[in-house]
């Protein structure tokens, strides 16, 4: 049986993802920031000083489009980039007193965008969940497929 794409799980997060980005827009212009930049302030908030590969791994993102990024924010003056001196392959990401300033200023990016959302704290956690197990298991069947 063919399904019209309206009837598609595909097609269902593709317009979430896009609505969802357009939603964040409004909220992080005054920001200065665009949706990936607000990724990685994100993590960094949660723990800084992190390398590029921990931070790719946390966002999904391989280094080479990680760094273009990391370099925009850099020049910005969000974070700085510093070689690892026990081992120079490594970068380490961390905050400048500028980047970490937009922490407290955040809060309200994700009060308002949960509003947005029309769902309840627990609402919201239980489909992260939920989408973050459909995340896994997609995956895991790109590694082994099953048809």
């Amino acid at each position: 049986m063919t399904l019209a794409p309206p009837d598609m799980l595909c097609f269902s997060l593709y317009g979430a993802q896009q609505a969802m980005q357009a939603a964040y827009k409004p909220l992080l212009d005054p920001l200065g920031l665009t949706y990936p930049q607000y990724l990685v302030l994100s993590a960094l908030w949660v723990q800084d000083a992190q390398t590029v590969g921990a931070l790719g791994a946390m966002l999904g993102l391989e280094t080479n489009t990680l760094t273009p990024l990391l370099k925009r924010m850099q020049a910005a003056g969000l974070l700085d980039r510093q070689r690892d001196p026990a081992d120079e392959r490594v970068v380490r990401i961390t905050l400048t007193a500028a980047g970490r300033a937009l922490e407290s200023q955040a809060a309200e990016v994700r009060r308002c965008f949960l509003a947005a959302t029309g769902l309840g704290p627990d609402q919201a956690a239980a489909l992260r969940d939920q989408i973050g197990a459909l995340r896994a298991a997609l995956t895991a069947s790109t590694k082994s497929p099953r048809c």
